[in-house]
């Protein structure tokens, strides 16, 4: 039988598709190269500091050039023919792939008497063919692809069931410096004896079972169950470094006040999450939350524009050994409503815990360069342990919203779709008795909430049922928040040539100023009135939902610098702590 990992149903219909893909490769290999022969800032450099180092470099593009339009001139007939095979292939392609790997030590199993932390991370990691990718400065699509592989992927910890990480909160009696607490829900019973995670529980009827031998079931279109033998789990790694600044308060009583130190305060009083108001309470100045290294004690990646087949297949080897589970190579190819879709959506899930079920959908609106690619949301349930026969599981998702900065519409009505196929999601998939642990949303949004040219998504409806602890109100960060996205022309230079340099230069505003992008208008301009100096457009996100039965507070958020010259985005982290309602 085939292995569940495998693109297709059957053997008979991968063959085809290995054929397609071959007849498509003289023709793909020649266009990525003239793209290819773009250079980066970090290649200019380079010729500049050689003896007549620019005029041979014009001397071998123009060459290598016509050498490759000559190829690509000469397989058009044949790869006409791999791409009319390639099209129809696709209509029977799974919507994802799923790796399982056996033989990963054990998973601390939770004691829900206890509470626990969960570490999220979320990363861009540009990895596009590498004639595409110089569109971002960047290239060497497989040598970044190894590097960033090496570096999610944790070491094992010093001692067996350290949890060390994101970043080591100072407490006192208000609770965790640079983080935001979140008040306590309503109890909803209690959870006594604990099982360790990756038991099998019933499913509930009609849902079709995957074992981990690879026996597929029927199930709905891009959903896939799996019932996993044994409790693998990941080996953490790591030693971030993070200081956090400030210290929150929670007063419960319906009304959640949230002061960090030298910050505004926040008063909600029962204003929806993410729609606070806002009373200056001192100096809004506060230092960054930058890290130099990924929490050694990350239990889910999620990845971005992990697009170029063979990268995706390198990071998915790569993790295998520390994340036992991972849905990669997502996304619905070929013609779809009438237009080619020729990219994958570039999504990658990571996860100690096993998944239960699993779901992918696209978005159906996109437009221009980003319809070539599956973008949409892939969201998956993951059993963290069962108590009394109640299964304690969590939910996360991950999306890549429209980029183009004048599609904010788009962004708009694909962030409505994410919120609705989240729910359905959960309401196919809930059990009656389930405790839910934690249910969080991460991914590339593609806006940030400091420019003009973003406030229509900065109000959506995502900020009322979903909490970002970065965020005080539309428009306005926290002051420890920091950008994500880099402003990819200078992502060479020597001050944030490393993950050290590159964080002491990102913890000062002139640093900011010149390494980070900056607030933009609607139509993608810089904005010219953008008050200084800023901290940078933020359109990476981890954000998290509140649920009955468990109490949740944010224990961790971290900016990480390690893909320092490999990536155009900062991956962020967040950890939160998980207590189960005790009666």
């Amino acid at each position: 039988m085939l292995p569940h990992d495998s693109p297709f149903p059957n053997r008979a219909l991968a063959a085809l598709d290995r054929l397609a893909e071959g007849l498509l490769a003289p023709g793909f290999w020649a266009a990525n190269g003239l793209l290819d022969l773009r250079p980066t800032t970090a290649e200019r450099r380079r010729r500049r500091r050689r003896r007549c180092g620019r005029c041979r470099g014009c001397t071998g593009a123009l060459l290598a050039g016509g050498a490759l339009v000559a190829v690509l001139l000469l397989s058009l007939p044949v790869t006409a023919l791999g791409l009319l095979l390639w099209l129809p292939l696709q209509a029977a392609r799974r919507p994802f792939r799923y790796r399982y790997t056996a033989g990963t030590a054990a998973a601390e199993p939770w004691d829900l008497r206890q509470p626990r932390t969960f570490t999220f991370l979320s990363a861009n990691v540009c990895l596009l063919p590498s004639g595409l990718a110089k569109f971002s400065n960047l290239g060497d699509t497989a040598r970044r692809a190894s590097a960033i592989a090496r570096q999610l992927a944790p070491r094992p910890p010093p001692a067996p069931g350290a949890r060390a990480g994101l970043l080591e909160p100072r407490r006192d009696s208000t609770g965790y410096g640079g983080t935001l607490r979140t008040p306590a829900l309503a109890r909803a019973g209690a959870v006594q004896e604990a099982t360790p995670a990756g038991t099998p529980t019933a499913t509930p009827a009609g849902t079709s079972t995957v074992t981990l031998a690879g026996t597929p079931a029927a199930t709905p279109a891009g959903t896939s169950t799996v019932t996993p033998a044994g409790t693998p789990t990941a080996t953490p790694a790591g030693t971030p470094t993070v200081t956090p600044v400030g210290t929150p308060t929670v007063t419960p009583a319906g009304t959640s006040t949230v002061t960090l130190v030298g910050t505004p305060t926040v008063t909600p009083a029962g204003t929806p999450a993410g729609t606070s108001t806002v009373t200056p309470a001192g100096p809004e100045a506060a230092e960054p939350v930058l890290s130099e290294r990924f929490p050694a004690d990350t239990d889910f990646v999620c990845l971005q524009e992990v697009f170029d087949g063979a990268a995706a297949s390198r990071v998915c080897g790569q993790l295998a050994g520390a994340f036992p589970h991972v849905l990669w190579d997502v996304g619905e190819r070929g013609l779809r409503g009438g237009r080619p879709v020729l990219l994958g959506s570039g999504l990658l899930l990571a996860s100690r815990f096993p998944p239960l079920a699993a779901r992918y959908r696209p978005f159906p609106n996109g437009r221009g360069e980003d319809a070539l690619a599956a973008k949409g949301l892939l969201v998956a349930q993951v059993l963290l342990g069962s108590a009394r026969g109640r299964r304690v599981v969590g939910y996360i998702g991950c999306t890549h919203l429209q980029a183009p900065a004048a599609d904010a519409a788009t962004r708009e009505e694909q962030l409505s779709l994410s919120l609705r196929w989240l729910q359905l999601f959960r309401e196919e998939q809930e059990q009656r008795g389930d405790l839910v642990a934690f249910d969080v949303l991460c991914g590339d949004l593609n806006f940030d909430n400091c420019s003009r040219g973003d406030e229509l998504n900065q109000r959506h409806q995502l900020f009322q049922l979903y909490q970002d602890p970065c965020r005080r109100g539309a428009g306005l960060d926290a002051p420890w928040a920091i950008g994500t996205l880099l402003n990819y022309l200078r992502i060479y230079e020597e001050p944030v040539s490393t993950p050290e340099k590159m964080r002491r230069t990102l913890s000062q505003p002139g640093g900011r100023q010149r390494y980070l992008a900056g607030p933009i208008l609607a139509s993608g301009e810089p904005d010219p009135l953008a008050p200084g100096p800023w901290r940078g457009r933020r359109v990476d996100y981890i954000v998290y939902r509140q649920h009955r039965g468990a109490r949740t507070e944010v224990a961790g958020v971290s900016v990480i610098t390690q893909l320092a010259t490999r990536s155009d985005h900062l991956p962020v982290a967040l950890r939160l702590r998980v207590a189960p309602d005790q009666p």
